[in-house]
């Protein structure tokens, strides 16, 4: 599902803390109509290479601040919000991070608007290289 620009093709890269490499890092768009607080979003699933990511290794990261996926929840501060458009930084917790090459994305982001009566998935996958 290419089509629209979702992934920054600039942002896939491994990151680095204390000498040694803890995961990789990727920025992506909110599939949705407009901006949002961040307590909406419900899940962002990711697999990476065909290899499901565990909830708890997602951080989130928007205006310079992190959260786990659990904390979004309860974010309603709108200093915090996904802004239509705009990149936000999704860190992976993995020793050692991705192995230099080409590899494949695939993630759902899934939120809940108050005032709609279900959720909304919207998929998004790309090829990249580290």
């Amino acid at each position: 599902m290419a089509g629209r620009q979702i992934y920054n093709s600039e942002g896939f890269k491994n990151i680095e803390k204390d000498g040694g490499i803890i995961g990789y890092q990727f920025e992506f768009k909110a599939q949705y109509y407009r901006g949002f607080t961040l307590s909406i979003i419900r899940d962002i699933k990711i697999a990476m290479d065909g290899e499901d990511v565990k909830r708890e290794d997602i951080r989130f990261t928007v205006n310079g601040e992190t959260f786990t996926l659990e904390e979004t929840r309860t974010v309603v501060d709108s200093d915090y919000r996904w802004e239509f458009g705009e990149f936000a930084k999704v860190t992976v917790l993995k020793a050692g991070g991705l192995a230099p090459g080409r590899h494949h994305i695939s993630a759902t982001q899934i939120i809940a608007p108050s005032y709609m009566p279900f959720q909304i998935e919207a998929p998004c996958e790309d090829n990249f290289e580290i």
